[in-house]
């Protein structure tokens, strides 16, 4: 990957969306299969709300996702405990290596790309002492609908201001890889779990573990 700047995902590539296991424990025994349901929802609540054209920003979407779970696993979370498990979110811890690997890659500009509203990622960021890091940390709140669509990728490079095919953008989400590829940049796939790619046509310029080795990849 030869780049001038790069986006990244947030969610599941900066940040640990299962770190809301801690505060599930409250609720469940199994707080392990609420965070993956919860994601699961979320994830998919955002898909069809695009399709549909409903926007919702991602506070509301991760709410109506963390009720359905609740709901299907018949947990009886009260009002406050849903609350609770919200507020996780704005305190999620980012991956031990990603301090470093940012710092390493410094010298290029740098801007978060996420489907998450700008509160929560404000909240995160600063959290964990990222924000001197990224140039801009962009909401799809300002198109208005959620990754995979063209509209975000475009708004991305926008912000960094520099032509897609110089933008490398990194995710740990292969259906983001996908659309950030099929969207025309270069793109890093952060498989932490070792997962297998989905066959939606295209593949990624670069498969990489972590942060850190992203960094060693591009002589960082």
């Amino acid at each position: 990957m030869q780049v001038k700047g790069l986006l990244f995902d947030a969610y599941g590539t900066l940040f640990d969306v299962h770190s809301v296991v801690e505060a599930g424990r409250a609720v469940t025994s199994h707080p392990q299969a609420l965070s993956a349901l919860w994601r699961q929802k979320q994830l998919e609540y955002t898909w069809l709300r695009s399709l549909m054209g409903r926007y919702e920003d991602f506070s509301a979407v991760t709410e109506s996702a963390l009720i359905f779970a609740c709901r299907h696993l018949g947990l009886p979370a009260s009002a406050a405990d849903r609350r609770r498990l919200m507020e996780a979110y704005l305190t999620l811890r980012a991956f031990p290596e990603v301090g470093e690997a940012l710092r390493r890659l410094g010298d290029l500009p740098c801007a978060i790309l996420s489907n998450g509203a700008p509160r929560m990622l404000e909240a995160v960021v600063d959290h964990n002492g990222l924000g001197p890091h990224f140039r801009a940390v962009v909401s799809v709140d300002e198109v208005r609908t959620f990754k995979p669509h063209p509209a975000v990728y475009a708004l991305g490079a926008a912000r960094l201001g520099l032509p897609r095919d110089a933008i490398g953008f990194v995710s740990s989400n292969g259906w983001d890889v996908a659309g950030a590829k099929a969207f025309g940049f270069s793109v890093a796939w952060v498989n932490r779990q070792g997962a297998a790619l989905d066959e939606l046509g295209v593949t990624p310029d670069l498969e990489v573990r972590d942060l850190g080795e992203l960094a060693r990849a591009l002589g960082r």
